[in-house]
């Protein structure tokens, strides 16, 4: 199954569009191929690219000065020191190159993890520093930018100056016969024959030439600054693993605050529906129990009442229970408690389960309860009039996918419901994806991990 998202929709459709996106095409009508030597973006990276080579030839002279001197004298206790102080320096070279990305290249690379000795000791300190992952890694980026710089800058120069050279040709040309000598700038020579680039033909060919030269440039930084992006990124940023620490605390906060947000409004539900409820039939019962003697006309419309009462608290019970787990999900599977779920929809809904096996029980719970929240979305807002459920797998991911043809506008960084629950996909390594213009239809698609 297979959804083109943003079909039948125009920019000018989206719920984030603002005026501004307007004043930005206008200011932009030039095309980016004939502004791009005259941006910001390019004089920033071509300032990166040039500051580079200084910057290499220090970092470079300096760390395999220093790391040859402390390898030297491992054979002495001076060694590890000095080598700790190079890999410390180097970690801090690291931090000044992030620093000029971010300005030049617009390039926010995280802070990698921090050193954490295990005392305030300056062993611990030495022992940290010798021991991440991180210090070897800038001190590869010391050694491998020198080479790559010297490429960047002579690339960069050559095309940089040679274009502008060769495109403002016919406004200097005339140095050549007047001070030179020579009718402008000597293409060829040999014992009997010289070539000139003095007629006006030759002149605009010239300037044709560094036209195009002047325009490819640009591409040329951007393809070169590219490599540098990914060598700051790879090599100066968090490692995969630390960034995926990072990633699974955050999304551990995400599960305990959900966890805790269900229990209180499980207790919610139970105080303020049920148990109440429950409160007021025993307290008929036992008014009724007093007039059983006494009036028993009025005694059995208690009772009467009382029953009432009894089956609207099962009601809230079931419905309570359904909400924590379904049994018929535990039972049936994903097929037949989405069906119920469907038929309990205010808005006709066709549901479609195409899965040979059952996922986890943990990933088949969110699901179920992913798609009853959209469900209960359709019902509220969307005015539709049909809906569908979609359920399928492709490799090892559990694919869900809610459409209706109601008004869309569903937005998820509006921070309605839609953000909470792409927060629980993410937090399982799900994704949520919601496309929604204007006018409708509206489909949201869910992806998590099938885990067996």
């Amino acid at each position: 199954m297979a959804t083109e998202y943003g079909q039948g929709y125009t920019r000018m459709d989206r719920p984030d569009f603002r005026a501004t996106d307007v004043e930005e095409r206008r200011r932009h009508r030039v095309p980016a191929g004939l502004r791009a030597p005259i941006e910001a973006r390019t004089w920033r990276e071509l300032t990166y690219t040039v500051l580079s080579l200084p910057i290499g030839i220090t970092a470079f002279v300096f760390a395999v000065t220093m790391v040859s001197l402390g390898a030297g004298l491992l054979i002495t206790f001076i060694g590890v020191p000095v080598l700790a102080g190079a890999l410390a320096a180097c970690r801090g070279i690291g931090a000044l190159e992030r620093t000029r990305a971010r300005v030049l290249l617009r390039m926010d690379v995280a802070s990698p993890e921090p050193l954490r000795p295990r005392s305030n000791g300056l062993m611990s300190h030495i022992g940290a520093v010798l021991k991440s992952g991180t210090s070897w890694r800038n001190l590869l980026y010391c050694l491998l930018l020198m080479p790559w710089s010297l490429f960047s800058f002579v690339v960069a120069i050559v095309f940089w100056t040679y274009g502008w050279m060769m495109l403002t040709y016919p406004l200097w040309f005339w140095l050549f016969p007047m001070y030179g000598g020579q009718g402008g700038i000597q293409l060829y020579s040999d014992n009997g024959h010289q070539i000139f680039l003095d007629n006006p033909f030759e002149i605009a060919v010239t300037a044709a030439t560094g036209l195009l030269v002047t325009l490819a440039t640009p591409w040329i930084l951007r393809a070169l600054t590219t490599v540098d992006r990914l060598m700051v990124h790879g090599l100066l940023g968090p490692s995969q693993l630390a960034t995926r620490v990072v990633e699974l605390e955050s999304d551990r906060g995400v599960v305990v605050d959900t966890a805790a947000a269900d229990l209180r409004r499980i207790e919610r539900d139970l105080h303020d529906g049920a148990q109440a409820r429950l409160v007021a039939l025993a307290m008929d019962l036992g008014l009724a129990k007093e007039k059983l003697t006494e009036d028993p006309e009025a005694a059995a419309r208690m009772v009467d009442e009382a029953h009432g009462e009894v089956k609207v608290a099962l009601q809230e019970l079931r419905d309570l229970a359904r909400g924590i787990h379904p049994a018929v999900l535990t039972d049936r599977g994903l097929n037949a408690a989405l069906s119920a779920l469907a038929a309990r929809c205010t808005v006709p809904v066709q549901v479609d389960v195409d899965l040979s096996s059952r996922p986890a029980a943990a990933i088949e719970g969110i699901a179920y309860f992913t798609v009853s929240e959209l469900l209960q979305n359709i019902s509220k807002h969307s005015r539709a009039t049909q809906g569908t459920v979609d359920v399928w797998r492709t490799e090892d991911r559990l694919m869900l996918q809610v459409t209706d043809n109601g008004a869309g506008g569903a937005d998820v960084s509006a921070g309605s419901g839609l953000a909470g629950l792409a927060e629980r996909l993410d937090a399982v390594d799900g994704i949520l994806v919601v496309v929604s213009p204007h006018g409708g239809p509206t489909t949201i698609t869910a992806e998590l991990p099938w885990r067996a």
